[in-house]
């Protein structure tokens, strides 16, 4: 009888024989059905879309793909089954055929992205697919279907649904939580690859290797667990997200291109021929967004992407903690809301100041709607045979997991042009006069 240990990627770990490397200097096995997916025509256009996106702008080595994410995925799946092969309830509930629709489920998990998604997924835009769902439409294409079926054996429906959480029964449960829980293979690989990239140490300050030989069942059986040898890793991954997102993911360089590319969107979306638009890659799409002749849109995207960077400029933010009043009114706002709000400050900006400032000439920039996944994971205490939530028994985790993560590391901020930076800053009542333009924007948004 075959067992996980079986499977031909997981003996592949060790046979140093058919690798393909990335960083930092990490050998990801590659057998024939492993090639022939990733040399599919959507497996390959990953390659040409960046996994940061502006991020680049702050800090230029940033320039890593979706293409090479998913390898490191993809070996992190492989790692975890082989440690979980050896906990006797994961060992008797996920049957190798699962794992391997696991396996595929890891390298496929970002098929579905397109340049800068995650942005503008945030702004609730009518019209605008999740990429989960873009996702199935490529594992139920042809040439990807067909791989799975003739390779794999696998019902490219269990896939997609393994993806997306929607397959019943335990196993599956199971499966789905490393691919999204608090500590699953996709944050394990890009909190470390994104700091290296960035050549930032935040993300890479915890033990992954300790973490993954901590690997169990949560009490229920249901999902993903660790031991208490595992506890100091994972708190040192919580605070290592917290800074990645602080320092890197929010950076305010970084959001302020967010806001420009947002608004450019925003503008020109009604206008562009969405059939195509989300399967392309970074290049065709910000082409795409240049062709359909807005000028003003078109100068803003000189700023970002022309030979000179031209971002707009943080007049002032607010936090949760420092401005309550003004933090709570703003954030999580859907985007044509805060386009008007932004336009409304700028409309009694110019009045109060005398200024021909444009409506454009504002953004506002606060955080989605969607919020960041709470981080929180059982520990298992063998002595005392039970767990604890992680939250309950560390105070790191607990402050900065159990209170709300976005509340911390995420900032409603004004941005101004470029020639308005200097002639605005240092001004009294920009809080007051944000406040009116709230006030005055209305809910009809």
């Amino acid at each position: 009888m075959s067992s996980i240990r079986d499977i031909p990627e997981i003996q592949a770990l060790d046979s140093w024989q058919g690798f393909l490397r990335i960083p930092p200097e990490t050998d990801v096995p590659l057998t024939p059905r492993v090639r022939r997916l990733i040399d599919s025509a959507p497996f390959r256009r990953l390659a040409n879309i960046r996994q940061l996106g502006f991020v680049s702008l702050v800090y230029p080595a940033a320039n890593h793909t979706r293409f090479e994410h998913s390898l490191g995925v993809y070996r992190m799946a492989l790692l975890y089954l082989r440690r979980l092969s050896y906990d006797d309830r994961f060992a008797q509930m996920v049957r190798p055929l699962e794992a391997e629709a696991f396996i595929v489920a890891s390298l496929l998990h970002d098929i579905g992205h397109w340049p800068y998604c995650h942005l503008f997924e945030d702004m609730q835009l009518p019209g605008v697919p999740e990429h989960e769902v873009l996702a199935r439409k490529f594992i139920l294409g042809d040439e990807i279907s067909n791989l799975l079926k003739n390779d794999w054996h696998l019902n490219p429906d269990d896939v997609a649904g393994l993806l997306a959480g929607e397959l019943p029964g335990n196993s599956w449960r199971v499966l789905h939580s490393l691919l999204s829980s608090p500590i699953d293979i996709d944050k394990m690989d890009y909190l470390s690859r994104d700091s290296l990239h960035a050549g930032t140490p935040y993300g890479r300050n915890f033990d992954q290797q300790r973490l993954i030989g901590s690997l169990c069942l949560n009490a229920a059986g249901n999902g993903l667990a660790i031991t208490e040898k595992g506890r100091t890793a994972a708190e040192m991954m919580v605070f290592a997200r917290y800074v990645m997102f602080s320092e890197v993911y929010w950076h305010h360089a970084v959001r302020s291109a967010t806001a420009m590319l947002q608004w450019v969107f925003h503008r020109v979306f009604d206008k562009l021929d969405t059939s195509l638009l989300f399967q392309l890659t970074d290049e065709p799409f910000v082409a795409a967004l240049r062709n359909v002749g807005d000028a003003t849109a078109n100068e803003m995207l000189e700023g970002l992407f022309g030979s000179t960077r031209r971002l707009y400029k943080r007049l002032a933010q607010y936090t949760y903690f420092q401005h309550r009043e003004i933090y709570e009114q703003i954030a999580q706002r859907p985007f044509p809301w805060l386009a008007a709000c932004a336009a409304e400050f700028a409309k009694r900006a110019a009045e109060k100041w005398s200024l021909d400032m444009a409506p454009h000439e504002v953004l506002l920039d606060a955080p989605p709607a969607a919020l960041e996944v709470q981080f929180d994971v059982e520990v298992y205490f063998p002595r005392e045979g039970r767990s604890w939530p992680l939250g309950e028994i560390s105070p790191v985790v607990h402050t900065l997991a159990r209170q709300q993560f976005d509340d911390y590391v995420k900032r409603v901020r004004i941005f101004v042009a470029p020639r308005w930076a200097k002639a605005l800053q240092g001004r009294t009542g920009i809080d007051s006069l944000l406040l009116e333009a709230v006030a005055n924007t209305g809910v009809s948004y």
